[in-house]
């Protein structure tokens, strides 16, 4: 339990202010206690997977990039090739529209339209020929009608093979290209999505830190979003102290403070900034009725320490306010 301790050190003695904060008619410094901690940053998988290795032990320090724990999921690499293959998919039909017709198909369409146009010729000639052999009563009615419906029925596949030709010629519609590529670009983003959650599995340090906690060992099954370690932000240490109500008055965001660890050197000292007041108290009564237990109440305040500023985590340290606010 982190204990508030009466004033100790002035800071004019520190050096952080001046010597009339020494004046002993004026206010006087306050102090308090409490350990550093880092900040603390879960690292773990955002998918359920296993644990393959965990690379660093507690207590190490880490940079950025570092590989830190290795995990794994069975179905992935099965997922990750079907997702390749229905991205090869898409962008053989894309090209195949872009391209249009083939050689071989426009050759095959003309010589169909070839045939349907010899044949269109052929019946209309038959067609021809047989009214006037029947206005000389030659035929009969329904051999007239016969021609003129073989003439018709070839006329239609001479239409419907010269259709053929154009549209093969003028190509793919471009709505149909369109589609074509939205198709594309749906399965290489559902590619693009699991090849993520692959390289999610690969866990590394967003920043320079200390491993705090090794949450896992390899062959555990950890579920979406537990930690497999807590890392700590080496560049951010801070300390958290509790200072009576009294005393908040005195208090000011960024206000600057003395840092002194606990058994050590009284010159080792590190210099540090007040960055955040709790707006509610701890170690509070349940009723604080008197004004002597509204007097007890404590107020956490969060000290960084200045960058550059090597500690570590856990060490008991003694924080020095100014009796008066300073910048």
């Amino acid at each position: 339990m982190i204990r508030f301790l009466r004033p100790v050190v002035p800071l004019c003695l520190l050096g952080i202010a001046p010597l009339t904060a020494c004046d002993r008619t004026g206010p006087r410094p306050m102090t308090g206690r409490g350990t550093v901690e880092f900040p603390e940053i879960d690292l773990g998988p955002p998918a359920p997977a296993r644990v393959v290795a965990v690379r660093v032990d507690e207590g190490a320090d880490v940079a950025p990039g570092d590989t830190l724990v290795l995990f794994a999921q069975a179905e992935l690499p099965a997922t990750i090739a079907a997702g390749r293959a229905r991205v090869a998919m898409a962008q053989s039909a894309l090209a195949d529209l872009e391209r249009g017709a083939r050689p071989e198909e426009l050759g095959r369409a003309q010589a169909e339209l070839a045939a349907a146009t010899a044949e269109a010729e052929r019946t209309a000639t038959d067609l021809e020929r047989a009214r006037s052999l029947y206005q000389r009563d030659v035929i009969a009615k329904q051999v007239l009608d016969q021609a003129s419906t073989a003439a018709a029925v070839a006329a239609e596949r001479r239409r419907a093979a010269d259709e053929t030709m154009a549209l093969l010629k003028a190509g793919s519609r471009q709505d149909r290209i369109a589609m074509a590529a939205a198709e594309l670009a749906s399965a290489r983003a559902s590619l693009a999505m699991v090849e993520a959650r692959s390289a999610d599995l690969v866990v590394t340090a967003p920043l320079a830190g200390r491993v705090l906690l090794r949450l896992a060992e390899p062959g555990e099954f950890l579920g979406a979003g537990t930690p497999a370690l807590t890392l700590g932000d080496r560049s951010r240490p801070f300390v958290r102290v509790f200072l009576p109500a009294a005393d908040l008055a005195r208090i000011r965001i960024g206000d600057r403070v003395a840092v002194r660890p606990d058994g050590g050197d009284s010159t080792a000292t590190a210099s540090g900034r007040v960055v955040a007041v709790n707006t509610k108290a701890e170690f509070t009564p349940r009723v604080a009725l008197t004004e002597q237990e509204r007097a007890d109440l404590m107020f956490g305040v969060k000290v960084e320490l200045d960058p550059g500023t090597t500690v570590h985590p856990g060490l008991w340290v003694t924080v020095t306010f100014a009796a008066e606010p300073t910048r």
